[in-house]
């Protein structure tokens, strides 16, 4: 018996980055890393002094300033990337080939995290690969994709766990080697902080220890995104969180606007910070890009509510929608995807056959149960205020592809489509052969074309109907298969457990097993071909 196997039907998404330049650092081949190490910082120290002596230089373009960030960046060759990693504590490996876009798009990103862990007194190695020049190097060090972010400590590699902007690689990099909190004794400290993060989580303690004190570095230890920031002085506090009660214990996240401020009011445990941080640290409305989707997919809300729309109609909704967005906070995780943007909207939109769409679609998917849901009616902040709370209340229905019900009449094979699966199949007396096909599956037309065959051997049979399916089209909740194509053979008395056919069977190999499965509920049956 043939049980169907759930599958999800969500995509998950990986960063398609825009291709920038390529940067590539000076080949190091030949020289020992102290060597190499003491060369790069001679040349920064130079790049210094000639900022320092001349009023009549230019301002540095862009690329100057990315060519003399990469030199702090160790290009790892042959001879010593055995030598790099073994003889530092940290090291910082990013794998990367010239002709992978991401990479393009990451490199100037990690020198420039370089540039800022080296000003902040960072012992952490940065250091990259070329691996297509250096293939065996790279597969020592277990890079496989690209681009890989690997942290080695001691010698042993973790994988890369934060964010890619060179603030969230600053960040992330700090954290896990010793420095999971900044703390800030005076108003230049705090000046000078923020004018350099603009998310971040402060604590206000009066003296630095203690069991709160414990769980709040327990978090930042735990957590891989945010800085956090510690002082005891409450007119410092006031000036990173003007929102700012007067008393001795006090924890605030700062974010992006419209919801700058945010008040933690749970007790200070490890897990209350961090599930606080899940909750809030998004604004109340997220715009989707590419550099951001892996974090939004790993956000642990797992309900969220898609607007997908033209930037134009989205502003229409944006300030109404906040409205909209407070009243389900920590519930709900509302997020705009530009309509335009191909490689962030189309595979939502093919999810609900909407690829052509021009007008504002809002969606939602609890990627807990593998359900999405679609709001039909009107897009306006009532119609998505209405449709988040059916979904909270489980009363909007899940969303089920379908294609138009077509005009079967004359035909020996039916085509059946999401909204007449129940009347053709599930609820039908007669017993059903159902093909599941997809239009780019290599090897459906040979099922189908068997199909042909045996509808016409077995004409006449008033008791047996033969069907079609295209699931790339048409979706049902009782129709969960990931396999094409598939035959199915719903018996008349049993249609709850469909039985699985060998797809590599031959015409009459599929007429025996049609036979065999009728003789056994005593109906009529005709020879085999």
């Amino acid at each position: 018996m043939y049980a169907p196997k759930p599958t999800s039907r969500f995509i998950l998404f990986s960063l398609l980055l825009l291709l920038l330049l390529t940067f590539l650092a000076p080949s190091l081949a030949n020289e020992d890393v102290d060597d190499d190490i003491e060369s790069l910082e001679e040349l920064i120290a130079l790049d210094e002094q000639e900022d320092a002596e001349g009023g009549h230089h230019e301002t540095p373009s862009e690329a100057e300033f990315v060519s003399k960030a990469q030199r702090i960046v160790l290009e790892l060759n042959n001879d010593n990337t055995k030598r790099a990693i073994d003889g530092n504590e940290y090291v910082l490996v990013l794998g990367y080939t010239p002709w992978d876009a991401r990479s393009a798009e990451l490199m100037p990103k990690f020198a420039e995290a370089a540039t800022a862990l080296k000003e902040l007194g960072s012992s952490l190695l940065m250091a990259k690969i070329d691996a297509e020049r250096y293939p065996k190097v790279a597969a020592s060090l277990e890079i496989k994709g690209f681009p890989t972010l690997l942290l080695f400590v001691n010698g042993t590699s973790q994988p890369y766990t934060g964010g890619f902007s060179a603030e969230e690689l600053v960040i992330w990099a700090r954290k896990k080697t010793g420095v999971p909190i900044i703390r800030i004794s005076s108003d230049a400290e705090a000046s000078d902080f923020l004018k350099k993060h603009s998310v971040f989580v402060v604590g206000l303690f009066e003296k630095f220890e203690g069991s709160y004190y414990d769980e709040f570095t327990k978090a930042a230890e735990m957590d891989n995104e945010i800085q956090f920031v510690e002082t005891s002085n409450a007119e410092i506090f006031k000036k990173l969180f003007p929102e700012f009660k007067p008393t001795n214990l006090f924890l605030g996240l700062v974010k992006s606007e419209p919801e700058k401020y945010t008040e933690y009011e749970g007790t200070f445990s490890a897990d209350g910070i961090l599930q606080f941080l899940d909750d809030n640290k998004f604004p109340l409305t997220t715009v989707l890009t590419e550099l951001n989707a892996a974090r939004v997919y790993s956000n642990t809300n797992k309900l969220q509510v898609l607007i997908i729309a033209e930037p134009d109609d989205f502003k229409k909704l944006v300030e109404p929608l906040q409205d909209v967005a407070r009243k389900f906070k920590s519930k709900i995780m509302f997020i705009f995807v530009d309509i335009r943007e191909d490689n962030l909207a189309k595979p939502f939109l093919t999810m609900f056959g909407l690829e052509e769409s021009e007008d504002p679609v809002v969606v939602s998917f609890n990627y807990s149960s593998s359900l999405k849901y679609l709001l039909e009616s009107d897009t306006t902040p009532t119609s998505i205020e209405d449709f988040c709370s059916g979904l909270l209340s489980g009363t909007v229905s899940p969303y089920y592809k379908s294609q138009p019900i077509p005009d079967n009449k004359n035909m020996s094979i039916l085509t059946v489509v999401g909204k007449t699966f129940d009347e053709l199949v599930l609820n039908s007396h007669e017993n059903v052969l159902l093909e599941i096909y997809t239009p780019w599956c290599i090897t459906c037309e040979t099922i189908s074309k068997q199909m042909e065959k045996l509808a016409k051997h077995f004409k006449g049979l008033d008791n047996l109907i033969f069907a079609r399916i295209d699931a790339s089209l048409n979706e049902h909740p009782k129709l969960q298969v990931d396999d094409y194509p598939t035959l199915l053979f719903y018996l008349a008395d049993d249609k709850t457990n469909p039985i699985l056919l060998p797809t590599k069977s031959s015409t009459k190999e599929l007429a025996a097993l049609i036979n065999k499965n009728l003789k056994a509920q005593h109906h009529e049956v005709r020879d085999e071909l």
